[in-house]
């Protein structure tokens, strides 16, 4: 039975709802006078139901869905305006005793070199990545209760927030580990952590059982859980994502947006951010022993839509992309991307084809964060390495709010521009500094009130001048 209300996750998650969502779609698909009334109600941005959203995501008309990419760009205008915020991962361990079968880390592969990074070699890699211009990580790991325990991600987490060099600082980590319980999620609140991001991979539980065949993560419904647990113990911000490719990508699409609608329902909050990996290649996993890929087409219509749906939620890509995908997946609703990433554990500080052999999958995007940064600039984009909201206690239910009333950019233009100029000081080439200046100076034009413009300036003038982490 589907209760979104509800605590077990096969009732949140209802197999018999996604499936009459999915024939009702197919139903509805070419049903204009229905289609029309849904975009009618997405124009108000207040978001639709799964079974709207997919109608949308079906529908077979050209014009129809021309009006769905327009939607879906108006919408992350109005909610996120042209900031994109930068990020990358951090591999801390691939040691796991999963048996998934998508991913290289999977306890069997006996020929992948197991690497965990002991506080020594964490410092070399934040530190390389502060010289990168990085503020803001996911960090990562396998899962393994005898190499990394709570108390190895905790204490990493920790080191990370030390580690002070030149003008570089990491100012939110963000956390994706596997499930875990209330108490770990305590635990992980009380160290500072960002967003708590966890994937479902896949929504369908027959899938999901055979694809982790063995394991703790076999268990469907601990996984699915997580978010109720991680909110219980605290976690303000929680990630949802499913790895697309794995399963019938309707299917997923319809989960994922009734997983958002349940954390809505009971916790008043919905996600923080939503992911779209793709599976890729990695050391002994091939792409094409997996039948339910999408092409680029599907992809960026899944994102324009999962936009008009959750109008309120930033939307990650990461460097498994191409640049040309992600530069479509931009105008559709993604407001965060990684930039210049490595895969593998120790790949910042010295990468060495060895490293390379740790990867857990294949980076597309392979270009550095500095021509990331000018791309953007070049497209009419501002790159934000804002942390403020986190750290000025805007988060959960209070940034939902402000978001919701498409207030943030009263902060995050601002906010925005000074870390950028950080940036640009610090660690920008010649090339990408002068995009940035001028982009600086139109970008300030556009803020309204005079007293923040005024504020921001006086920021902007005190960081040229070599002072710090401002925000608004």
């Amino acid at each position: 039975m589907y209760n979104q209300k509800s605590t077990q996750a096969e009732e949140f998650i209802s197999d018999s709802e996604i499936l009459s969502t999915l024939e009702y779609a197919q139903q509805n698909k070419s049903n204009i006078e229905l289609i029309d009334k849904i975009l009618e109600k997405a124009r108000q941005m207040k978001g639709l139901s799964h079974r709207e959203a997919l109608v949308l995501l079906d529908c077979n008309i050209a014009e129809k869905n021309e009006e769905i990419y327009n939607l879906a760009n108006d919408i992350k205008q109005k909610y996120y305006g042209n900031r994109i915020v930068t990020f990358a991962p951090l591999y801390l361990s691939n040691y796991c005793v999963n048996g998934c079968v998508y991913c290289p880390y999977h306890y069997k592969n006996k020929h992948m070199k197991r690497i965990k990074m002991s506080r020594e070699d964490i410092i070399r890699e934040v530190t390389a990545l502060q010289d990168i211009g990085h503020k803001r990580l996911a960090i990562e790991a396998g899962e393994d209760p005898v190499n990394n325990p709570i108390e190895y991600i905790l204490d990493s987490i920790r080191t990370i927030y030390e580690i002070k060099h030149k003008n570089g600082s990491i100012r939110r980590v963000n956390v994706n580990i596997a499930a875990t319980t209330v108490e770990n999620y305590k635990k992980l609140h009380d160290a500072g952590i960002g967003t708590y991001i966890l994937f479902q991979e896949t929504y369908n539980k027959k899938s999901y059982e055979k694809l982790h065949p063995t394991g703790p993560k076999h268990n469907y419904n601990y996984h699915t859980e997580a978010m109720d647990r991680a909110m219980q113990g605290g976690i303000d911000d929680v990630g949802l994502g499913v790895l697309f490719g794995l399963e019938n990508y309707r299917y997923e699409f319809t989960g994922l947006l009734m997983h958002a609608e349940h954390l809505e329902a009971v916790f008043g909050v919905g996600p923080h951010t939503i992911s779209v990996p793709r599976i890729r290649p990695a050391d002994d996993i091939d792409p094409n022993s997996f039948v339910n890929a999408i092409n680029d087409d599907i992809f960026t219509k899944i994102i324009a839509c999962i936009r008009i749906a959750v109008p309120y939620t930033g939307m990650i890509v990461s460097t498994r992309e191409s640049k040309e995908c992600r530069e479509k997946a931009l105008k559709l609703g993604v407001s965060q991307i990684s930039g210049g990433s490595k895969t593998s554990v120790g790949g910042y500080y010295s990468p060495t084809a060895e490293d390379e052999k740790s990867a857990q999958f294949d980076v597309t995007d392979k270009r550095s964060l500095d021509e990331v940064i000018n791309w953007l600039m070049e497209l009419g984009y501002v790159p934000s390495f804002c942390t403020a909201c986190y750290r000025e206690g805007r988060v959960g239910a209070d940034f939902m709010k402000i978001c919701k009333n498409q207030q943030i950019h009263n902060f995050c233009h601002p906010n925005a521009l000074l870390t950028l100029k950080e940036y640009l000081e610090d660690y920008a080439s010649a090339e990408t500094r002068k995009t940035g200046e001028k982009l600086i100076k139109n970008e300030l034009s556009l803020i309204e009130n005079e007293s923040i413009k005024q504020k921001t300036i006086d920021y902007l003038s005190k960081i040229s001048g070599g002072e710090r982490d401002f925000r608004l």
